[in-house]
């Protein structure tokens, strides 16, 4: 009969074996899109749609479009444009608590009855502040939206992932330093965010946010900043190298989604290609 030191030395000899047959997750690669098919075809890992598209579908629309994701060899690991509607706005005088609450419940089902894991909130209409507005309420109110968002995403098992948006777009929440200090306020576990390369590079942050929030980035969007384009080749941007650089160190293996102008056809070939060389 074994001994109790034996037992636990066979249970810590299972362990060990274990880890060091596991392989580490690889970074998968999407493109901000609703076209499963030919993103399959192409040899992309996911698909992510606009969130807001989804909620917006009749149930027919969306029973169909659920049957041609289903039916195909991806999903959609994740969604962007969360909120679109311009009723639905997180920041002012008055807001609509109930209706936001309902459309995000509804929304996040959606999402995760197409396989999201992560929901990215951007949605500049959504959170921009308006003129005059303090500018201190206009935050304690984004946390409060958060909360009250993580709470249902938790449900769902999702992370609602929030974005950065160069000031042309938006007037909040524009550096990945800004959306870390808002995900340290909210204290949420399903309320993480992202870093997207073409608002980065808009906004001249330094790289290095991607190491400092490193425990809070689940999702990257990428695009050739010059001309926000699919990109092709190491050489396009200067600080390509730097930022995938600064990414393996950091252990990332989450998602990269292609957001940007270009075509599967055109483009599909040399996007994958180049973050394969990227991420070697």
């Amino acid at each position: 009969m074994a001994t109790r030191r034996q037992f636990l030395a066979a249970i810590a000899a299972t362990t060990l074996c274990a880890a060091a047959s596991a392989k580490p997750r690889r970074v998968t690669i999407g493109v901000c899109s609703r076209d499963v098919v030919a993103a399959a075809k192409f040899g992309f890992d996911y698909v992510e749609p606009a969130a807001a598209d989804i909620a917006a579908m009749s149930d027919d629309d969306f029973r169909q479009f659920r049957e041609t994701v289903l039916s195909s060899s991806i999903r959609c690991h994740a969604f962007n444009s969360f909120i679109r509607r311009k009723d639905l706005v997180v920041v002012g005088e008055q807001l609509p608590l109930e209706e936001l609450r309902k459309y995000v419940e509804g929304c996040l089902a959606r999402c995760r009855s197409l396989g999201a894991s992560v929901v990215v909130w951007g949605s500049a209409g959504s959170r921009n502040v308006p003129q005059g507005f303090s500018r201190d309420r206009a935050n304690e109110q984004i946390a409060e939206f958060l909360r009250m968002a993580g709470d249902l995403a938790r449900r769902h098992e999702i992370v609602l992932a929030i974005e950065p948006l160069r000031r042309q777009e938006s007037n909040i929440l524009n550096s990945g330093a800004e959306a870390l200090a808002m995900v340290r306020r909210v204290k949420h576990h399903n309320v993480r965010m992202i870093i997207d390369y073409f608002h980065l590079r808009e906004e001249h942050e330094d790289p290095q946010i991607l190491a400092t929030a490193r425990r809070e980035i689940v999702h990257l969007h990428f695009a050739n900043p010059h001309g926000r384009l699919w990109p092709h080749t190491l050489t396009e941007d200067g600080e390509y190298t730097t930022f995938f650089r600064l990414l393996k160190r950091t252990g990332y293996s989450g998602g990269i989604s292609i957001e940007g102008r270009g075509s599967f056809e055109k483009d599909g070939t040399a996007s994958l290609a180049f973050f394969r060389q990227a991420l070697a």
